[in-house]
């Protein structure tokens, strides 16, 4: 009687993901706005593109075009930057924000959150106190940022209008002294002026914080000119070198005149 073996084969499987792992994020892209916005912002200045100097980190693709955490830093060693200007090339107002900074923010550590209304490049600019200038930046996928609808409606946006909250986050003691990390929360909707009402459809007039400024006692840590770019309900993560002065002084002014401020304690140690 004929036997009929089973036949076993063999397969040699070559497993593949079932999802592909993002990108990192990518480098500055060539781009035709950058080169009449370089002029018009910064003039005939040379900007010079050093690692070494100042780094900014932002999402390969945003999960939310209308909030986008942008970082931006520096190493230890890196020339003290006296401002730095955020962009976003190809958003309706390119200037997201431009920063002054105190001697306690070096060496720059920074978050803030913006809107990206198109693919674009986002860039930080920093001029030292040399007055050099200084620039890193990403290619962010995103789009439809600055006109995303507001998370909560007018009457409930207004109703918490310029509350604040200081958020000690760490400290660490290196060769300068005690370093600090905190976050500040705003409650503020920015308005864009591209937004439009859920309910009527009525485009909502802008209306953001145009002026920020930070303090420990007298020193000033950054002021900030921000513009319609800067996300809802603005957040901003930053260290700074403890002076020993106690409270973190906050005041802010947003394009309708109306002023918001806070004082807030730094523990001990």
């Amino acid at each position: 009687m004929r036997i009929v073996r089973p036949t076993i084969i063999c397969a040699v499987l070559i497993a593949t993901p079932l999802w592909a792992e993002e990108p990192k994020p990518s480098p500055l892209q060539p781009g035709e706005a950058w080169e009449s916005l370089r002029l018009d912002v910064f003039g005939a200045d040379a900007i010079s593109e050093t690692p070494a100097a100042l780094a900014l980190d932002a999402p390969f693709r945003a999960h939310d075009p209308a909030l986008v955490p942008v970082h931006v830093t520096q190493p230890a060693d890196a020339p003290r930057l006296t401002e730095m200007t955020l962009m976003i090339d190809e958003n309706p107002s390119p200037v997201a924000a431009t920063f002054t900074l105190g001697e306690a923010m070096h060496p720059l550590d920074l978050e803030v959150r913006v809107r990206v209304n198109a693919y674009s490049n986002v860039r930080a600019v920093g001029r030292t106190d040399e007055g050099d200038w200084t620039m890193a930046g990403r290619f962010v996928r995103a789009s439809g940022g600055c006109a995303a609808p507001s998370s909560k409606n007018a009457e409930a946006a207004l109703a918490h209008l310029g509350e604040m909250r200081f958020q000690p986050l760490s400290a660490a003691e290196d060769a300068g002294g005690l370093r600090r990390e905190a976050k500040l929360m705003i409650r503020h909707p920015n308005y864009s002026g591209l937004q439009r009402d859920q309910v009527t459809l009525m485009t909502i007039p802008a209306r953001f914080i145009d002026l920020l400024e930070v303090r420990q006692g007298e020193d000033l840590l950054f002021t900030m000119t921000g513009g319609i770019s800067i996300s809802e309900d603005p957040v901003f993560t930053f260290r700074y070198r403890d002076n020993g002065a106690g409270a973190i002084q906050v005041r802010a002014v947003d394009t309708d005149g109306a002023e918001f401020g806070g004082t807030f304690p730094v523990p001990a140690g």
